[in-house]
């Protein structure tokens, strides 16, 4: 019987035990472990579980838990980040890591839009002037009309591509920063291309992130000098990493006006759930929901059991492998 651990994963594992029942997988076994507290070392967590597959969506997978987990053939993750697993570490112990791509493509890109509709027309600042006793209509910031106004991308994956016919129809011009897109690809798409960040963040009227979370490449890739380089009326959108961002700046940014506005939906310490940006009038904040609707949230679990099933049941070479040459 393979063992396949289940780590601070919302929600019962009733669904997963079902698709086992469904796929005619016999020699798995589940189990789960709850620390949502983090009393104890994840490492300490995983040890002498004899997992052969573990199951993660924020725990950082390091060295040290690999070396406590002796077993273990597969991390498939409950996310499309991957930033929190060693790869070079797990391709030397042999491990297979799977992520889910797209599984939330529509989802985050319909918060996305959500966020900067709601800074434009100031529909939480508002609400909250209302809840407060003020009924008042010319409170805040000037707003205007999206027709000609440049919306600004970071990266364009997946989720920039859904976003892009409902950007356009709302008027929005389009102007794009990702190093290795060709001006002609994203002509394709209707979009501009900036050759540089600065580039971009001189002409947005919003600024939003969808870049994944690289060491040395993206880490803290906004910070004070990029925010003094936008419009001082210009909208910040965060709904990829909260690492790319470098918090305490976009704080300060926000507190003395850099720039007008922001939305995020992930932080840096989402560990401790705390950050600078609580409180602010002018921040927006969720609490990393953007990938949620129940669609997604079963679309992810089933590709991700479906990883574990085929390595570790099926001896196949699983679908969404980040590192294709640990495979046998």
């Amino acid at each position: 019987m393979k063992t396949i651990l289940y780590y601070n994963i919302d929600d019962t594992l009733e669904y997963e035990n079902q698709l086992l029942e469904t796929w005619k997988v016999p020699d798995v076994k589940l189990i789960e472990i709850k620390d949502p507290e983090h009393k104890k070392p994840f490492a300490d967590c995983v040890r002498d579980t004899h997992a052969e597959g573990l199951v993660v969506e924020y725990e950082a997978v390091t060295k040290e838990v690999m070396d406590r987990c002796p077993d273990l053939k597969i991390v498939s993750l409950q996310s499309i980040g991957y930033n929190n697993i060693d790869v070079e570490e797990a391709t030397k112990h042999g491990i297979c890591v799977c992520n889910i791509p797209g599984f939330c493509a529509r989802e985050v890109a319909l918060h996305t839009i959500g966020f900067a509709l709601d800074l434009t027309r100031q529909i939480t600042f508002l609400d909250r002037t209302v809840q407060k006793g003020s009924w008042d209509p010319l409170i805040g910031y000037p707003m205007h009309r999206t027709e000609g106004q440049v919306f600004g991308m970071v990266f364009f994956g997946t989720i920039p591509k859904q976003m892009v016919p409902v950007l356009q129809k709302i008027g929005y011009r389009i102007l794009v920063y990702a190093p290795t897109k060709t001006k002609e690809y994203l002509a394709s798409f209707g979009c501009g291309k900036a050759d540089t960040l600065d580039e971009l963040l001189e002409q947005a009227d919003v600024v939003s992130m969808h870049c994944p979370l690289i060491q040395g490449v993206t880490d803290h890739m906004m910070g004070m000098e990029q925010f003094r380089k936008m419009k001082k009326t210009a909208f910040f959108i965060n709904t990829a990493r909260g690492g790319v961002v470098c918090e305490e700046d976009l704080a300060e940014a926000l507190r003395t006006h850099e720039i007008q506005a922001a939305a995020v939906d992930v932080i840096e310490d989402e560990a401790t759930e705390k950050s600078r940006l609580v409180g602010l009038e002018n921040c927006i904040m969720t609490p990393h929901s953007a990938f949620l609707s129940e669609d997604s949230f079963y679309e992810g679990r089933e590709r991700c059991l479906r990883h574990l099933v085929q390595r570790l049941s099926w001896q196949e070479k699983p679908e969404d492998l980040v590192n294709p040459a640990v495979f046998f």
